[in-house]
């Protein structure tokens, strides 16, 4: 049998774990909330300076052309800007597909044709950021891509849902193309199963 001091004191017990969860839970979602704050404002201050720094290498090769000379890129060099005008993109691209690569940008993927060379290049973006506009693009909209040394101007062909180890999405080709490649569906909880691909092509 059960005494009157042993509920109350299980009653007492109770209450201070519910006290420290509810304490644990609060604390646990601000920092949650803070570092996603966090990112978010690292991300706007790199693009910020991203922005700048493409200007003034724009700059440089406006005045001295002959002397700009590519260097070999690694991951998370500055490669350039994407450009789209009506759902209001524009967001640098950098060198690689790494996690820290793409929470500041959209990533050139390995072994594509780098911007203004010939060939298919592939960029690639997280859809619940830079990318997440995607979701509203369509045949024939403008894309620009803004290097040092020009901008290239490109038209929306056609967009695919796709399996994630589709070897095609990035296939090579011969013509100047670019591929957009993010997660698939947008509002997915978790590491979403397809990919979403928009096909370009140079004009």
């Amino acid at each position: 049998m059960i005494s009157a001091a042993d509920t109350t004191r299980f009653t007492r017990r109770r209450h201070r774990f519910l006290r420290f969860a509810q304490r644990f839970l609060v604390m646990s979602g601000t920092l949650a909330l803070c570092y996603v704050a966090a990112t978010l404002i690292y991300a706007r201050i790199y693009q910020e300076a991203a922005n700048n720094s493409l200007e003034q290498q724009m700059h440089a090769e406006e005045h001295h052309p002959a002397s700009f000379i590519r260097p070999a890129v690694k991951e998370g060099d500055l490669l350039g800007r994407i450009d789209i005008p009506r759902l209001k993109i524009g967001v640098a691209i950098l060198e690689g597909t790494s996690s820290q690569t793409l929470r500041l940008g959209v990533g050139h993927i390995e072994g594509t044709a780098l911007p203004g060379e010939p060939g298919n290049m592939g960029i690639a973006g997280h859809r619940d950021t830079y990318f997440r506009p995607l979701k509203d693009i369509r045949q024939n909209d403008d894309i620009q891509i803004q290097t040092p040394t020009g901008l290239a101007k490109y038209k929306v062909d056609w967009i695919q849902i796709t399996a994630p180890g589709d070897g095609g999405i990035v296939a090579v080709t011969s013509n100047s193309s670019l591929t957009l490649v993010t997660c698939y569906p947008f509002y997915y909880v978790g590491s979403a199963p397809e990919r979403y691909v928009v096909h370009v092509h140079r004009l």
